[in-house]
């Protein structure tokens, strides 16, 4: 009965959909640095801000997050390379980061001897660019020579450049690319694969390479010989050399779409295709045993391994038309594997139960896979951080809603431990308590959801309620601690909430798919059955609950706005999806049709309008006052489409607010001092919004 309601309800309340003029007339704000559009920018940030910045809690939750997020409490996540541990390092005093490195038996230490390798700010300083950090990745075995990424405002596309560890210079004839989403990866001391993306033909229509070229040192890029080629309409070609003790194997995969896979080895010049289903995804070599995670049933023989299962097998049997493969694990219908990684003797499969996290181990034993489940900390969130090739070492993060991130140094094989260091508590959990609770979508499915509640919480109705969710590409939401919406949040009172959606990977990748293209409205309906849930268990009401949502999540929570407006009284858009009519010609967007479908398709169109806020958003409506973010420098989620909705809101006569980083990529902020600003923003506005006391604009 509830499900038939919830089906008729819906029916009454989604906005009809509209259709537009061939000519948007927003559409010169997808010019994105463009003077006119860049103007109305600055304009809608001076608006909004004055109206943020004037609510009495902004500096105060500004000042906090900037303390907890620039803090040398944080800890030092490692990385291992060489029996050396390196660490990527944000500060007050390092704005822009510095990368730095010290030895395993220092970092063990309470205060870790760290040796300074470059600091970007000095290098942003003096070669006057706006420079934010992109990576490293470090020639095998010997760690001496590195190529580092640096984008401008922190933009997908970067500059690589080889960097001498043993000089601490950039190397003045080394491998070197200009600005762009090019790959490139070593091979050999004195050769690289690399895949060009600067323009044309070079690239995909997802922007991504097309090719897999071979450059060798001292000759010019142009000379490189291209080993592979994929197709123009391809999110992809990509390509690797894989390490497995002293031996290795170098891996070409092209990606036709976001969600399959074709794999190849490149051995004595030439290509050879694995067989592999195209939705699986190699996880990883071990003892000549290539890891497979599928995706769907894989039937080999007279043998079908199940959907979400991890297996194995030889190498070399993956260029046969049966290859041979053992089964590792199954997840069952509440389990998935939410990441595999290796070390010298051991595959760690990190398994979400129920959206709680649990570490095992897989190790040869003769010629069967041995299981272990090693002793870590429960009812929390497992992320293993770093592995070492050359033993069975390796640290891992513990951390839940109310406990403060904790790192362990383990064994794979022993199944011991030791705890390394942890983050001070942020915020006073004294009296907070977590409850999960499931709600009924609008076609029966039971919706997992986690309630944080605040100390001095009564169920009355009027709890200001923050819920987030994501509900895309197979990514998983698990319980994290943030000390800023500790601080900034749960200490003042408010609920916070962390739903478990479909379209996510928490319960492996039948739950992903259930959201797929035409059946993307599922997404939705979840997150409005978890929010009218709420309501009905008296944890808050429509005037105390807001939505929060970023890139795909932007998506979502725009969507959920535009289709039942009143069940919210604010709305936190970042980084957001909003115009699916257009998003597979911007950016990145063409990777992303085998998420969302084709809209130049019409019977995909068809679907895809049925919830497309910016087509649907309409006059007559009453939509909370939403908060939209986004930046200039985002290379992935075109900032045109949170221009083009507020725009589009603000003509309709609708109040809402803006703001725009000039620069911070996708993540929406370059770096500390900016996260710390847009967080002030943002739960400053959620406090307005969703007070006790006053909700009002007045």
């Amino acid at each position: 009965m509830r499900q038939f309601l919830a089906a008729i309800l819906m029916a009454g309340l989604v906005a009809p959909v509209v259709t537009m003029a061939n000519d948007d007339p927003w559409l010169w704000l997808e010019s994105v640095e463009g003077e006119n559009a860049l103007a109305w920018a600055r304009g809608q940030n001076e608006r909004s801000l004055k109206h943020i910045q004037s609510q009495e809690l902004f500096e105060p939750i500004h000042e906090r997050a900037l303390e907890i997020l620039t803090s040398d409490d944080r800890i030092a996540y490692p990385a291992l390379r060489g029996g050396e541990v390196y660490n990527f390092w944000r500060d007050d005093e390092h704005v822009r980061g510095i990368w730095r490195k010290t030895s395993l038996d220092s970092y063990r230490s309470d205060s870790p001897d760290w040796d300074v390798i470059l600091d970007v700010d000095a290098l942003a300083d003096r070669e006057e660019r706006n420079w934010v950090w992109a990576g490293a990745s470090c020639r095998y075995p010997d760690y001496d020579r590195c190529l580092i990424g640096l984008s401008v405002g922190g933009a997908d596309a970067a500059v690589r450049r080889e960097f001498d560890l043993e000089t601490r210079e950039f190397v003045d004839d080394g491998f070197r690319l200009d600005e762009s989403k090019s790959s490139i990866t070593w091979r050999d001391r004195d050769s690289v694969f690399v895949g060009p993306a600067f323009s044309g033909e070079q690239m995909t229509d997802s922007g991504y390479p097309r090719t897999v070229r071979l450059w060798q040192r001292g000759t010019d890029l142009a000379e490189a010989e291209t080993i592979f080629e994929g197709e123009k309409g391809d999110v992809g070609v990509f390509s690797s050399r894989i390490h497995d003790g002293d031996d290795h194997y170098d891996v070409i995969t092209r990606a036709p779409s976001f969600f399959s896979y074709q794999y190849y080895l490149f051995e004595d010049g030439e290509t050879k295709r694995l067989n592999v289903p195209e939705d699986a995804e190699l996880a990883g070599v071990i003892d000549g045993q290539l890891l497979v995670d599928l995706k769907s049933d894989w039937s080999v023989g007279e043998t079908t391994f199940g959907q979400g299962a991890l297996v194995a097998g030889p190498v070399e049997s993956f260029l046969d038309e049966t290859p041979v493969l053992e089964l590792l694990i199954q997840p069952d219908e509440r389990q998935s594997i939410n990441g595999v990684a290796t070390t010298e003797s051991a595959v760690l499969v990190n398994l979400l139960d129920n959206v709680n996290g649990k570490l095992l181990s897989f190790s040869r034993n003769g010629e069967a896979w041995q299981r272990t489940e090693l002793d870590v900390p429960q009812m929390g969130t497992i992320s293993v951080v770093a592995t070492d090739d050359r033993s069975d070492r390796f640290f891992y993060d513990y951390t839940g809603f109310l406990t403060p991130s904790t790192l362990f140094e383990a064994d794979a094989l022993a199944n011991t431990q030791r705890e390394v260091r942890s983050e001070p508590a942020w915020f006073d959990a004294d009296g907070m308590e977590v409850a999960q609770f499931e709600a009924e979508s609008a076609d029966g499915t039971m919706i997992p959801y986690f309630v944080v509640m605040p100390r001095g919480y009564e169920a009355d109705g009027a709890n200001p309620t923050l819920l987030s969710a994501y509900g895309g590409f197979e990514v998983s939401r698990t319980p994290s601690y943030s000390g800023v919406t500790g601080s900034a949040w749960l200490e003042r009172g408010g609920v916070y909430v962390l739903a478990n959606i479909r379209g996510g990977g928490e319960f492996g990748p039948k739950w992903h798919q259930a959201a797929l293209t035409e059946n993307r409205q599922r997404a939705f309906d979840d997150l409005i059955a978890v929010s009218e849930d709420l309501i009905e268990r008296n944890v808050t009401s429509a005037d105390h609950l807001g939505i929060q949502g970023g890139s795909n999540g932007g998506l979502l929570v725009g969507a959920v706005m535009v289709q039942r407006p009143e069940l919210y009284n604010a709305v936190v858009c970042q980084v957001p999806l909003l115009d699916m009519k257009r998003f597979h010609k911007l950016l990145a967007g063409a990777s992303w049709m085998g998420e969302y479908g084709n809209p130049d398709e019409p019977e995909q169109w068809d679907y895809i309008s049925r919830y497309s806020p910016y087509q649907n958003v309409s006059a007559e409506a009453d939509y909370p006052k939403a908060f939209f973010t986004t930046s200039t420098r985002d290379d992935r989620v075109h900032p045109g489409h949170a221009r083009k909705m507020v725009a589009r809101m603000l003509d309709q006569g609708h109040d809402v607010l803006y703001y725009e980083n000039i620069e911070g990529g996708h993540g929406g902020a370059a770096n500390l001092k900016q996260r710390a600003f847009l967080s002030g923003l943002i739960y400053a506005y959620l406090h307005d919004r969703l007070g006790v006391s006053d909700s009002s604009d007045e």
